[in-house]
């Protein structure tokens, strides 16, 4: 017995395999064609201590030009809806991809939305353009160059331990990438943190280095465990390419033989305001300079790093930070311009890819508006002058014991009614005040210091040895 469904009667996925999928797989490339395309991973939902995801957003169908650059999004529905019921979806998708052509389809037609005229149509199922089509009005309505085509071409770095860009990584790459093959020497990338800001900037560097759009790239950081931690990681693929400036060391003579260099502000302009990258580079050495976390340090961290970019200012600059800032010391928007791209914290906890937090407030007794008692001693033994002190006071100008047990006993409080052995970080002052706080929370922890010697350790800039527990 043979059953033959009615167009009407045939759900979402019967369409799309007896008439959507024939109807672009006769105008396009298969290899060229994604299907169920996950775009977000679902957005996190705390329930009590019960975390829930979401579904997350899939696209029906990806066409691409080349691995890297889709360019429409399709959205199937089933017949018992019209030819443009999905089209909404669609757009949605394609502004958040940064795609130039949307379409739905009810196996009936296919609508069309293109981003580049606002114009939108509707055709038959045997209409749908070719490859050769979309690229030649996407070239003609976008003003497209040769410069940019490029740089278009050149495909991310793939491997088996590389996972592919997450879609807004892709959308700040392709941006970042494209607003350099026109010309533009100073951008900013907005990326909330955590959300791959060095796995963003490598793809950036690796594809303007294998299209030759650059040829001398500088990494600037501001704290050597960045540094470490990219080249150990996101940037191990041009390893063999990388050199970590020693100001000491490096002479000019022989510093010439890499690709990608990474270095510390502090090595380039000591802490004796000497300018060492005067003596180590040409003003015209490097094509690319990546300020990691421009938002970051004091006035004079600042200052360093516009005496770096303004020395070397014929190079492409490019700020990445996760808080643009303007204030009386730190502007990065005045100097690098608005973002060519921003990803907020907000969109990565509604996309899935951050986790969500809810911010608990605990009142110290020894805290906001304190004052000590009479003949009371910090932890110096000093007796504690008799004023008001507040949040900004603890651990810079005094530093009482009881205020660390404090901390430290409401840290351990949370952790025992949560999960004692939930990863946990706690940002303190200093680097003396987190010895003393790593301390505290081990005495007051002994049963699982028991268990684990590292159960609690200090992590900082000169902890040679809690620097090597990061992995």
């Amino acid at each position: 017995m043979t059953m033959i469904l009615q167009k009407k009667d045939m759900t979402e996925e019967d369409i799309k395999l007896q008439y959507i999928t024939p109807a672009v797989t006769s105008k396009w490339e298969r290899k060229k064609i994604t299907m169920e395309t996950q775009i977000t991973d679902g957005k996190i939902n705390l329930k009590g201590n019960l975390a829930v995801r979401e579904k997350g957003k899939r696209a029906d169908y990806l066409l691409y030009l080349s691995p890297n650059n889709p360019i429409a999004v399709i959205e199937a529905k089933d017949n018992k809806h019209q030819i443009s019921e999905g089209l909404q979806q669609a757009m949605d998708y394609a502004k958040m991809l940064d795609l130039p052509f949307a379409y739905s389809s009810n196996g009936d037609g296919f609508a069309e939305h293109d981003f580049l005229t606002g114009a939108e149509r509707q055709f038959g199922m045997d209409e749908f353009p070719t490859e050769a089509e979309l690229w030649e009005r996407f070239k003609q309505e976008s003003g497209f160059t040769p410069a940019q085509e490029q740089v278009m071409n050149q495909p991310y770095y793939s491997s088996q331990s590389t996972y592919p860009p997450r879609y807004y990584q892709r959308k700040a790459i392709n941006r970042t990438v494209d607003a350099i093959a026109r010309g533009q020497k100073r951008l900013l990338l907005v990326m909330a943190t955590g959300t791959g800001k060095t796995y963003t900037a490598f793809q950036i560097i690796y594809r303007l280095l294998k299209s030759e759009k650059v040829h001398k790239v500088l990494y600037l950081a501001d704290r050597n465990m960045l540094v470490d931690q990219s080249i150990d990681q996101d940037f191990a693929p041009l390893q063999k390419t990388i050199h970590k400036i020693n100001a000491k060391k490096d002479r000019p003579e022989t510093i010439t033989s890499y690709e990608v260099y990474f270095s510390l502000y502090q090595q380039l302009v000591g802490d004796d305001d000497k300018e060492n990258f005067r003596e180590l580079f040409q003003p015209d050495f490097f094509d690319l300079i990546i300020v990691d976390e421009c938002h970051r340090g004091s006035a004079k961290e600042e200052s360093r790093w516009r005496r770096i970019l303004e020395y070397f200012s014929d190079a492409i600059q490019i700020g990445m930070t996760a808080t643009p800032k303007e204030t009386k010391y730190i502007s990065n928007l005045s100097y690098f311009g608005e973002p060519v791209y921003s990803y907020s914290l907000k969109e990565g906890i509604d996309d899935g890819f951050l986790a969500p937090f809810k911010v608990i407030d605990v009142m110290t007794n020894i805290g906001e508006g304190w004052r000590p008692r009479k003949g009371q001693l910090d932890i110096y033994g000093n007796e504690i002058p008799d004023r008001i002190y507040n949040n900004s006071d603890y651990d810079y100008n005094i530093i009482i014991k009881d205020r660390i047990r404090e901390v430290a006993a409401e840290i351990t409080r949370y952790l025992k009614s949560t999960d004692r052995m939930a990863r946990t970080i706690v940002f303190c002052a200093t680097e003396d005040a987190a010895l003393r706080m790593r301390d505290m929370l081990a005495e007051l922890n002994q049963d699982m210091v028991k268990k684990n010697s590292d159960y609690v350790v200090r992590i900082t800039g000169s902890d040679e040895i809690g620097k090597g527990k990061i992995k």
